[in-house]
């Protein structure tokens, strides 16, 4: 089955291809090679390969350039999903779709489930949500999988800062008062590909389409999600030394963009509806840090 990756070169997009399954017939688009913020592009593109499914990871991710840039965070992570859906559609596939914590507030005082009342609080959570909209209006056939505080050993994550940071300071201060689930990049990719084997093993119109949430558990701070880092990344040799790391608030870290609070997901509708787990974050990190320790 043709499955057609956009934003292959990212996080999600790079799981995505390395852990494909035998049956997938995988052609893994960079936005190099397929701007989705493009109409005509996408169109010609999709018409032409006909995809079975088209599994989205392409986003606009740099949160606080978002600020300065959101006309053009808005176009990749709202319009696009608009262009991709109605594409889609056409050629009757359709489209996994990945979103984030940040189409939510952050000032609930329990996990989030799906159809809490959306209240992005920064560029990127709006043009996240606007994605999210534009391709429930043009695709039928969609899922859109709301995750958290993705890392990997690819691309730019909080885990590779981190680690850089840790060797050139003995002393790190770090968030403590915002908290969710860190969630490792391949995880997310073998989610997105048990959905498609539901889908595909002919479950037809029986599959439950919509908005799911899944994250890493257990709740972190990014406090707590760095010091987990170095204690794993020191256990490795991967560091020499473990730095201190201080809890500040996040008045004290001031950014410009405004992060949630509260980023929790609550994840028993994937569970309930398919039968995936959350994913334990620290075993995660293990799998991480082996990687990076092994390039």
């Amino acid at each position: 089955m043709r499955v057609l990756i956009t934003g292959a070169a990212g996080q999600v997009g790079t799981a995505l291809t390395q852990g494909a399954p035998d049956w997938a017939e995988v052609i893994a688009l960079g936005s190099h090679q397929l701007d989705v913020s493009d109409e005509a592009a996408v169109s010609t593109t999709l018409s032409r390969l006909k995809p079975r499914l088209v599994i989205n990871a392409a986003a606009y991710t740099a949160v606080d350039r978002a600020e300065a840039e959101e006309q053009r965070a808005g176009e990749i992570n709202g319009l696009a999903l608009g262009y991709l859906g109605a594409a889609a559609a056409r050629i009757g596939a359709p489209v996994f779709h990945i979103s984030t914590d940040y189409v939510f507030s952050g000032y609930a005082t329990e996990p989030y489930v799906e159809i809490a009342q959306p209240g992005p609080r920064s560029a990127y959570g709006r043009g996240k949500l606007a994605g999210e909209l534009q391709l429930a209006r043009s695709c039928r056939e969609h899922v859109i999988l709301r995750t958290s505080w993705v890392f990997s050993a690819h691309g730019s994550n909080f885990v590779k800062t981190m680690l850089r940071l840790g060797r050139e300071r003995p002393e790190l201060r770090v968030v403590a008062d915002q908290l969710g689930g860190p969630t490792p990049a391949d995880s997310i990719a073998a989610a997105l590909w048990q959905l498609a084997q539901c889908w595909r093993q002919g479950e037809g119109s029986e599959f439950q389409w919509g908005i799911y949430h899944f994250s890493g558990s257990p709740i972190s701070s990014w406090h707590g999600f760095a010091s987990e880092i170095f204690s794993q990344a020191y256990a490795r040799g991967i560091l020499s030394t473990v730095p201190e790391v201080l809890a500040i608030t996040t008045a004290e870290f001031p950014t410009p963009a405004e992060r949630p609070a509260y980023s929790v997901l609550d994840c028993t509708k994937l569970k309930d509806t398919f039968a995936i787990e959350q994913p334990d974050w620290r075993t995660g990190l293990s799998r991480v840090l082996d990687e990076i320790k092994g390039a």
